[in-house]
């Protein structure tokens, strides 16, 4: 990375954040939709939907097309905005905190939706929990049977 950190185009981009949540508050409150109460299984839900989407924007080849435009291989970025972009799409942190944001935002102005996408990109998460232990624990019986063999 460059050592030269893009700090207005940070600022633009906390300010679309804060503005993106505050506007959905406000939509939301135009339909008169109060957020629900939420239990413990709906945050899982929620933190394992951001967790598989999060990973798919950031690093998975079929959202290549979000990432590709912005990250230039030499970091030789053509603006501020293009960098801090390109930092945003590739930290699974950070675009996290988006679709975060976005998820519990989408549950409130559109419930039915919202409580769909979260629970499907939720269980295609556990889903990736599941896979990746099966296939540790598979490699980890094999290690045992060359030893036993």
């Amino acid at each position: 990375m460059p050592t030269q950190r893009p700090y207005a185009a940070y600022a633009t981009i906390m300010a679309t954040f804060g503005g993106g949540l505050a506007a959905a508050g406000a939509i939301a409150r135009l339909l008169d939709r109060d957020p629900q109460q939420q239990s413990a299984l709906d945050l899982t839900a929620l933190a394992l939907a951001t967790f598989k989407a999060a990973r798919t924007i950031a690093r998975d080849p079929v959202t290549s097309f979000i990432r590709e435009p912005l990250v230039e291989e030499d970091d030789d970025y053509g603006s501020e905005m293009q960098q801090a972009l390109a930092e945003l799409v590739t930290c699974t942190r950070c675009v996290g905190t988006w679709v975060a944001a976005g998820l519990g935002a989408t549950q409130i102005v559109a419930p039915r939706f919202g409580r769909l996408l979260t629970w499907t990109l939720g269980a295609a998460g556990l889903n990736d929990f599941l896979q990746a232990s099966f296939a540790a624990l598979a490699h980890k019986s094999d290690e045992l049977a060359e030893r036993v063999s």
